[in-house]
């Protein structure tokens, strides 16, 4: 079962999410929040797996909330959901180490796939949120590839391997099975990868997988087994 917290200053909005969250019947939602400061108290008291934060709301909004989350309660999964997709959000969204990021007009698959691939230890952003990111990415590609592949020559082949799975959105569990490993060995080379490259979390290192061109001879993740 996973555990999630939603902390959103909308009660219309609360009450959607959580109705779609019930379809789901490897979802709970242990509590909820209406501003971020309500959020991190709840984490600590009920520990869940996921949680799932709005990021303009009262008295602390998401992007410090992410932040602070990730300090006190790393163990936690933080999925941005919002009804914005400037480049500015996402991108402080995801250098304060959100896992994810999703848009309140998405579809609710995207949600429901979101929060099992955050929790699985894997990254998730939607696919409007991953044009942007690629989009930003692009005016600057030839010296960003360049300095990707630099910094991942200080990885093992293995290492390498395991990178580029992350890359394409493979949580721990599936990386293992795609390579012939135990989990813990896998979460060993993604703590590990993270050191090297200097990423904060598996986003940051997916994109400079895309970044390395590390992903060009990856089989697709979708008939992987969850």
């Amino acid at each position: 079962m996973i555990r999630v917290l939603l902390a959103d200053d909308e009660t219309m909005i609360r009450a959607g999410v959580r109705a779609i969250l019930a379809a789901d019947p490897e979802i709970e939602v242990v509590a909820e929040a209406g501003d971020g400061r309500e959020a991190i108290d709840l984490v600590l008291s009920h520990r869940p797996d996921v949680v799932l934060l709005d990021i303009r709301m009262p008295r602390m909004d998401g992007l410090s909330a992410v932040a602070e989350l990730r300090r006190v309660a790393p163990g936690t999964a933080v999925v941005m959901l919002t009804t914005f997709g400037e480049d500015d959000y996402i991108a402080r969204a995801l250098g304060e180490g959100a896992g994810g990021f999703l848009l309140k007009s998405g579809d609710p698959r995207e949600l429901l796939a979101g929060i099992h691939a955050v929790a699985e230890g894997a990254a998730y952003l939607s696919p409007r949120v991953a044009h942007r990111v690629i989009t930003q990415l692009t005016g600057g590609r030839m010296t960003r590839a360049v300095a990707a592949r630099e910094q991942v020559t200080a990885l093992t082949p293995r290492e390498r391997d395991v990178l580029a799975l992350v890359g394409a959105g493979l949580s721990n569990g599936q990386i293992a099975r795609r390579l012939y490993l135990v989990e813990g060995t896998v979460k060993a080379h993604v703590s590990a990868i993270l050191t090297r490259i200097g990423a904060r979390n598996r986003v940051q290192a997916a994109i400079l997988a895309h970044e390395a061109g590390l992903l060009d001879s990856v089989e697709p993740p979708d008939g992987e087994v969850q």
